[in-house]
């Protein structure tokens, strides 16, 4: 541990052409997180490499092709980056930044398979003096005692004399064209002021935003799980909030819009909470306490509620189509979004699918559309099928879900696929009075 650090927050740093130049980066995982990280880091640091073991990935990466829409096709064309599948593409380097997931399993504990994978990757590539500095988001710990002797396995090198760790927790948000990797405030850490000086060269060189310096590896880990934690929990209050005020006939939005008025007030909303972070994160949390002998209360009370909201939302649904005289099982229902969140196309745990599900648990089939999801990648994931938005008319129910960009600009068409006496359920409470139909049955969280 670096106790004898102190917490720094410095702009930009600027360094030397000859001290960057020295340096040959590797990203490992080009997902979300890792590849805005390759191209920011191959802008300042030539003969960068970007590893993935998807084949898929890199042949569209090389047609200036991003899938997850974070880069655009011209400025990855132009990036300069070197992409790759072939692990001896990385011999050579002395900068390694893994950037891979870090998913929970089906019984919400950690699963660190993707770590270990690409310890195994990059281990065979390290020689003495190279630096791994991870991104993906782990408990506080894993860094040090999971990462480093794996990494001491397949390198046959030692932590400290062989190769050095750092960490610096992700803060990609998707979908966000505002936030972007460089104009995000970086938080780095290292195993010891040396490596702490190259980890800051490296980051300081392509973050504008600047730097803040944790004391330690682990201080950076726990900040990223908090971060993540804190605002699932607000949106479970928020959630829980929802599930109250819809039994005393109150409508969130409005209380929500009063409460705001206050000048401190934390502006959160109810929502469906899903993705790879804000839902995922706060377990690895959990893991490790419990680990520790200590079981959460307040952060798993949260996850409760967040991961209980699909199946309130289509059994709220249900309840809509018999008090307006519809039969559930011949009603037509479409549901509009199905990624993890607006403007993104990710289904990676869509809370979207928990709908689905609970629908199908009371013998109803939805149909589905989404202008950014692939139909064979729902498959894949969930066995639904995305179908073409015209065929999601004359519905007896409309579930808006994900509001997209391209819907929130035509609200009105998207209401007009309702038939007259239709039930429209804005999850995210998007439409405003003033836009809805007069002939429909409005609700929302």
């Amino acid at each position: 541990m670096l106790n004898t650090f102190q917490n720094k927050t410095h702009a930009a740093i600027r360094p030397s052409t000859e001290y960057v130049t020295a340096e040959k980066i590797a990203v490992v995982g080009l997902g979300y997180v890792g590849l805005p990280v390759a191209v920011a880091a191959a802008a300042k640091f030539p003969g960068a490499i970007g590893f993935d073991i998807s084949t898929r990935r890199i042949d569209a990466l090389l047609k200036g092709e991003d899938a997850t829409g974070e880069i655009e096709p011209e400025r990855l064309k132009a990036s300069g980056l070197t992409f790759s599948t072939m692990p001896d593409a990385m011999k050579g380097c002395t900068f390694f930044i893994v950037t891979v997931p870090t998913p929970i399993d089906n019984q919400n504990r950690p699963d660190l398979s993707p770590l270990d994978k690409a310890c195994e990757l990059v281990g065979p590539a390290l020689t003495p003096g190279s630096i791994v500095v991870f991104e993906s988001t782990v408990y506080p710990g894993v860094t040090e005692d999971y990462c480093a002797p794996r990494l001491e396995k397949y390198s046959g090198l030692k932590r400290g004399s062989g190769f050095k760790l750092g960490y610096s927790p992700e803060r990609i948000n998707p979908g966000d064209k505002e936030h972007r990797f460089e104009k995000i405030l970086k938080v780095i850490s290292a195993e010891d002021a040396e490596s702490l000086a190259r980890v800051r060269h490296v980051y300081g060189s392509i973050v504008e935003a600047g730097l803040f310096e944790a004391s330690s590896i682990k201080v950076a880990e726990a900040a990223k799980v908090l971060e993540n934690t804190q605002r699932d929990l607000n949106i479970a209050l928020m959630n829980e909030l929802s599930l109250i005020l819809d039994r005393m006939g109150i409508s969130t939005r409005e209380v929500l819009a009063a409460a705001g008025t206050k000048w401190n007030f934390l502006k959160f909303s109810p929502g469906l909470v899903g993705g790879h972070c804000i839902g995922v994160d706060p377990y690895y949390l959990t893991a490790a306490a419990e680990g520790l002998g200590y079981r959460p209360e307040v952060i798993l009370a949260g996850r409760r509620v967040n991961d209980g909201m699909g199946a309130f939302i289509a059994e709220k649904s249900v309840k809509l189509m018999l008090q307006q005289g519809l039969n559930p099982k011949t009603a037509k229902i479409g549901i509009f979004g199905v990624t993890f969140k607006e403007n993104v196309p990710d289904i990676r745990n869509s809370k979207v699918f928990d709908i689905v599900r609970e629908f199908k648990s009371y013998g109803l089939t939805p149909l589905l559309t989404d202008p950014l999801a692939q139909s064979s990648h729902t498959m894949h994931e969930y066995g639904e099928e995305v179908s073409e938005a015209h065929l999601l008319d004359d519905l007896d129910v409309l579930l808006f879900a994900v509001p997209h960009l391209e819907y929130a600009g035509d609200l009105a068409g998207l209401q007009k696929k309702l038939k007259p006496g239709g039930i429209l359920v804005d999850v995210k409470s998007v439409i405003a009075p003033s836009q809805r139909r007069s002939d429909i049955v409005y609700w929302s969280l």
